[in-house]
């Protein structure tokens, strides 16, 4: 197997577990925190529904920065409903995988630099920063996931049964 299957693999897997997370968004909860210090509920599960972009950026481009010292371009579009969270994922995943499928296993070794304010934070061949955006991906879904518990909602189960979701996937 190399880079560009296993990378597609793991994609795919985590496309369904986070299909799964994304299925339990409840309506009218946009907003909700469970800490004045956390983050809101509606921009959690965006990040879930749209990392994988970032997948196709680390192929497409060389560089991102983060904080531009000319201000951020980049604006998260709100989505309200399960729905659209899983519309965006899907989108997203088809960007991931076209340019996953598009590349070379040359080009995943080559170098990928995250910027802040024009200087470089991280800077590692592309395989391992996509590798490093899946883990973050997961994170993210994990901390959405607690916050389905605290709104109520089911957790579903992700990397084995939860007390809602007996599955194993």
């Amino acid at each position: 197997m190399n880079l560009t299957e296993f990378l597609l693999a793991e994609l795919d897997r985590e496309v369904e577990r986070s299909r799964s997370a994304l299925e339990q968004v409840p309506e009218g909860k946009y907003d909700w925190k469970p800490h004045e210090k956390s983050m809101i509920f509606g921009y959690l599960a965006n990040m879930v529904a749209t990392i994988p972009t970032w997948i196709a950026m680390e192929i497409t481009q060389d560089e991102l920065d983060v904080a531009p010292a000319d201000g951020s371009k980049w604006e998260q579009k709100r989505m309200d409903t399960s729905e659209a969270f899983l519309e965006a994922l899907d989108k997203a995943a088809t960007d991931a995988r076209s340019a996953l499928e598009q590349t070379t296993e040359e080009h995943l070794l080559t170098s990928w630099r995250l910027l802040a304010r024009g200087q470089v934070v991280m800077e590692s061949p592309r395989h391992v920063m996509i590798q490093d955006t899946i883990n973050h991906w997961a994170h993210h879904r994990g901390q959405m996931t607690v916050y389905l518990r605290l709104m109520g909602a089911k957790v579903p189960a992700l990397y084995g049964p939860s007390a809602d979701d007996n599955q194993f996937r």
